[in-house]
């Protein structure tokens, strides 16, 4: 018998002139005659969080029915065609967000310190902030050895670091959900070009000089590998190449959407100052930091992200939409029918773009399945009702397929306001990480864990 499939290094990488590109998994990086499971081809598992801002209009979130026999509610519709990857769960509570005796206001930014912590946070304006470690950097502390980034941080508001952002807390406590210790948030990245030089930048760094040559040129980083993916392509099989090829033209198309919002930010904004990358609309700047996301987990960079969709007590409108209304106030909607149906066509709008993830990440080849086959997403926010600032009965999902670990296609409805912790468990179980306790948990969450 011969042999003749060469092995390509999972680690290879694309270089030109200070600019290091990684690649996608390939069936090349596969070596011949092992089996799957002792291969890179054996999934990755990797693991996402999403959080929206101000609270839901729960009574046109929450599902009819349960179990397997639910109906998609009007703001959860754009998810229908990944029903069987998909879970609503009802029921489950952040206790940590709500207020202790004396401290008053201030739901916000504890909901959002608290949504991945689970730890109550210490009220203060000062630098003496404290929460917990969120979750995604306790999955990172096990799987970021692996991949360049430990994790991705994403945000589409800017971010204040200074000063007091809601009632007495910190800025710090609304502007973030990642903690990487109970003292130390990590920011959120909300300029495309940032990421994508954190992404694509030069070798082991990012290369100031190199960056420079290339918008001087007005050049794609593509460019300066040309020649080295020419030469890739050339060894790889038919598949290979094809896979190869729609990378690399997903990552031009990411890199011109960048340069035309740059090109855009020169423009004058007559509502608000844009800072510079930053694409004109919310469509387009959310599906490119979805994107550019995805090309993360693709090229296994990372394998954990996170990504505020807003910060809490943002005042974003959406004329795109028909709403003019600051979204904080919308928020306190009073029950408001007009204000309720301006609050349902916001939620619908973030889970259209999430929706969009979905689908690409459905569509990108990873192993034997899809990137969603063996990723697992949560999406949810630390304020059901943002108007009564009610921090029970959450709306709260959870995506893809965690590698064969996750059944999908269910509404679960969970009773007596179950920590939201306890969800937290079952997917640490889920992505081989177990542990018997996290933030205010008191054990796993039930269903879920069914496969």
């Amino acid at each position: 018998m011969v042999i003749t499939k060469k092995y390509l290094p999972r680690r290879t990488v694309l270089r030109g002139l200070g600019t290091a590109l990684a690649l996608p998994f390939l069936d090349g990086m596969v070596p011949a005659l092992q089996a799957l499971r002792n291969t890179a081809a054996n999934p990755i598992r990797r693991f996402g969080a999403v959080y929206v801002p101000n609270g839901m209009e729960m009574r046109q979130w929450t599902p009819k029915g349960e179990g397997q026999n639910f109906e998609f509610s009007r703001i959860l519709k754009p998810l229908e065609a990944f029903r069987n990857q998909v879970n609503i769960l009802s029921g489950l509570a952040d206790k940590p967000a709500i207020p202790r005796q004396g401290e008053g206001v201030g739901d916000h930014a504890r909901a959002a310190s608290t949504w991945l912590t689970g730890v109550h946070v210490k009220k203060t304006e000062g630098p003496d902030i404290r929460a917990g470690q969120s979750l995604d950097q306790l999955i990172a502390q096990q799987v970021g050895q692996a991949t360049q980034l430990a994790s991705l941080e994403l945000a589409l508001d800017s971010v204040e670091v200074l000063g007091a952002c809601d009632q007495g807390y910190s800025c710090a406590y609304a502007n973030t959900i990642s903690w990487r210790t109970p003292t130390t948030p990590l920011p959120m990245e909300n300029d495309p070009r940032a990421v994508f030089e954190r992404l694509f930048g030069a070798a082991d760094s990012t290369d100031a000089a190199a960056r420079l040559a290339r918008l001087r040129e007005d050049r794609s980083v593509l460019d300066f590998v040309s020649a080295e993916a020419n030469g890739l392509k050339r060894s790889l099989g038919a598949a290979d190449s094809s896979k190869l090829t729609q990378y690399l033209d997903a990552v031009r198309d990411v890199e011109r959407r960048i340069q035309t919002a740059e090109r855009q930010a020169d423009r004058e904004m007559p509502v608000f100052e844009q800072p510079i990358g930053i694409p004109d609309t919310f469509e387009q700047h959310a599906k490119l930091m979805y994107d550019l996301w995805l090309l993360a987990f693709q090229t296994d960079l990372t394998r954990v992200g996170t990504f505020m969709m807003g910060k809490e007590v943002t005042g974003r409108s959406y004329p795109e939409i028909g709403v003019s209304s600051g979204h904080h106030g919308v928020s306190h909607h009073q029950n408001d029918p007009k204000q309720l149906e301006a609050l349902a066509k916001i939620n619908n709008y973030h889970i259209q773009m999430f929706g969009h993830f979905l689908d690409k990440m459905s569509s990108t080849p990873d192993g034997d399945g899809s990137l969603l086959d063996h990723t697992l997403l949560l999406y949810g926010t630390g304020i059901s009702d943002g108007n009564l600032h009610f921090h029970l009965d959450l709306p709260m999902l959870v995506a893809g397929g965690a590698a064969g670990n996750l059944k999908g296609g269910r509404h679960l409805q969970y009773h007596d306001d179950s920590p939201l912790t306890n969800l937290y468990l079952a997917v640490l179980d889920k992505l081989g990480i177990p542990v018997e306790h996290f933030g205010d948990s008191t054990g796993q969450i039930e269903y879920l864990t069914e496969v």
